[in-house]
């Protein structure tokens, strides 16, 4: 039986635009309340933070994905240069982030839903986005990137407007009366501690950037692929800035605000009026589709990788649809724990997400390392020391500094879904001999 493949179909911009739309850019509006009262005001300040730290680990990844140009991203890379069984629990930890994200959008896209049609039950709302984010990624990768290139656009065009609609207010003396001013970035009350709080919040809006990696062997060469993470991180933190710096001005605290914990519908509401609160909200329903279909399309790559290697069931996980080509099993997984959305809170679900992203971004940087210094030993010139050590090391010690500012909830959901994933290790290896250490790495074509 011939060997089916994943598909190469997709161009520079076409996975740009998938890691855009994982990133959700009007994400920036919805957490502006909750980031400036933990920041004191500073909220592009928490953006330049996270993305310091992110760009870092964008660099590492751009690395490790031409010397492993697979579509397992962190957990490939820690599986070929450190050792498999870590490779698994890093997978598996970043199971975490990828697998409960489509959940999240399927949980907001919920909320949007009742709040215009209260009447009808929630978990019609959920079934169906559900059922054509699965069906759309089951049928292709290609229908799947337009659609959601369609999607980023709308909402990237609002935020143009959100920017247009502020200097008008900037002129009729609303917030700091100007752009010109750096309150939005520093003043007397503002502490590190808060700030690193803050950057450990807004860097869930930096997922994206890693994301793109799983769409590796369907990239229409490998070569594009470092391009398109270092574009994916400048282009959404410059979004993320953007929006953070004009809402910060034009808000330089949130005691206007009815409700803190969303603020997207009031920023709506006071910069443009009830009309622009119609259009942005649409915009946000827009991005948060995207993302949906972009998170849904990337956690059903990572365990088409982990099935492939026998890491995860082979016959299942491993299988990709002969006419489609996509790997329709893990799609519709996906879906099918996506409609868990019918009932749990946001708040409690989008708090542990972090704790798998922090694991997957601390263990590239280390791979990295583990690559190119102690295997290909590359540390003969100063420039492979900074390049290869230097580099990756800042890239693991900022990553851990977020890692120590990790909300509570976080790291108890982290360790516990850990925990799992090393009793499934144990399962494997222990009871059913299955020696994962030696199983081999397949490319793809």
């Amino acid at each position: 039986m011939e060997n089916v493949t994943l598909k190469r179909s997709l161009g520079l911009w076409a996975i740009v635009g998938l890691g855009l739309g994982y990133m959700t850019p009007t994400i920036a509006f919805d957490t502006f309340g909750i980031v400036s009262k933990g920041t004191n005001g500073v909220v592009p300040l928490a953006y330049i933070t996270a993305l310091v730290v992110m760009l870092f680990t964008a660099i590492s990844y751009g690395k490790m994905v031409q010397v492993f140009p697979s579509a397992g991203s962190a957990y490939t890379y820690t599986k070929e240069t450190m050792n498999p069984y870590l490779g698994f629990l890093v997978g598996w930890a970043a199971l975490l982030d990828y697998i409960l994200l489509p959940m999240v959008n399927a949980l907001i896209i919920r909320i949007y839903m009742v709040s215009m049609f209260p009447s009808i039950p929630a978990w019609v709302w959920v079934l169906i986005w559900v059922a054509i984010c699965t069906g759309l990624n089951v049928w292709s990768m290609g229908k799947t990137s337009s659609l959601n290139s369609i999607l980023v656009v709308f909402s990237l065009i609002l935020i143009v407007v959100f920017v247009v609609l502020a200097f008008f207010k900037f002129s009729q003396g609303m917030g700091q009366g100007t752009i010109l001013t750096t309150e939005p970035l520093f003043h007397a009350n503002v502490h590190l501690s808060a700030v690193l709080t803050g950057a450990t919040v807004v860097c869930f809006s930096f997922i994206g950037f890693d994301a793109v990696t799983m769409y590796a062997e369907e990239a229409v060469h490998p070569k594009i692929m470092p391009k398109a993470i270092m574009l994916t991180v400048f282009i959404g933190g410059a979004i993320f800035f953007v929006t953070g710096y004009f809402a910060q001005a034009l808000f330089p605290d949130v005691s206007n605000f009815k409700n803190t914990d969303d603020t997207l519908p009031e920023i709506a509401l006071y910069v443009g009026g009830s009309l622009f609160k119609i259009f942005l909200v649409a915009g946000a329903f827009a991005a948060t589709a995207a993302s949906g279909l972009a998170s849904h399309a990337s956690v059903a790559r990572l365990l088409y990788v982990m099935g492939r290697n026998g890491v995860l069931p082979k016959k299942l996980f491993g299988y990709v649809h002969p006419k489609f080509r996509t790997p329709a099993f893990n799609v519709v997984l996906v879906g099918a724990i996506s409609m868990l959305a019918i009932s749990p809170s946001l708040e409690l679900v989008s708090s542990v997400i972090n704790f798998g992203a922090l694991v997957a971004f601390t263990f590239v940087n280390l791979s990295v390392i583990a690559h190119f210094v102690i295997k290909q030993q590359k540390y003969k010139t100063a420039r492979d020391i900074f390049s290869y050590l230097i580099m990756p090391l800042i890239g693991a010690a900022l990553t851990g500094i977020l890692w120590s500012n990790l909300h509570a909830d976080a790291l108890i959901g982290g360790v516990v879904w850990s925990l799992i994933g090393i009793l499934y290790l144990l399962y494997q290896t222990k009871i059913r001999k299955n020696n994962i250490a030696v199983l081999d790495f397949e490319e793809a074509g």
